[in-house]
């Protein structure tokens, strides 16, 4: 299976081992007598991964995320506490056979679709720009390097 998704797992793909195995076998430099002329792919990734425009689209990543998700953790331990706990509460009935459970339950489902309505549009709104930006650039940065290299080698 390919990725061509450049974000997928960079470092896991072992480019950073690539390049200095190849500046190894030829004596530390990828010409003779000179230094690297353009940085790797790695060191590409790793100066975006270091740029203020990714930090911010993790911290906006950060600000909604983990709020949304401790208290929708808290939300649902708490009807498993009380379920488990007050059983006489979760038994009184609302409305006919609908009790204080089964409403708690279908509030997890609809705050479950909640989150992933509020997660999409934040993403949307805030961070899916940002991040496009982060990529396109990163992908000319990369395409450049390609060319570059591919041009180096065929003259």
């Amino acid at each position: 299976m390919r990725f061509d998704d450049p974000w997928y797992e960079a470092s896991a793909a072992g480019w950073d081992e690539e390049d200095e195995r190849d500046g190894a076998a030829d004596g530390g430099a990828s010409s003779p007598g000179g230094p690297r002329p353009a940085p790797g792919v790695a060191e590409i990734y790793l100066e975006v991964h270091r740029s203020e425009a990714f930090r911010e689209v993790r911290r906006r990543y950060r600000r909604f995320v983990v709020p949304a998700a401790l208290a929708f953790l808290l939300w649902y331990l708490a009807y498993v506490v009380a379920a488990t706990t007050a059983p006489g509460l979760m038994a009184r009935p609302v409305a006919g056979a609908v009790n204080v459970a089964m409403v708690a339950g279908l509030g997890q489902f609809l705050t479950t679709f909640l989150l992933t309505w509020a997660y999409a549009r934040h993403a949307r709104l805030r961070r899916d720009r940002a991040a496009l930006d982060l990529r396109w650039d990163t992908q000319e940065l990369t395409r450049g390097l390609t060319e570059q290299r591919a041009g180096g080698s065929v003259r």
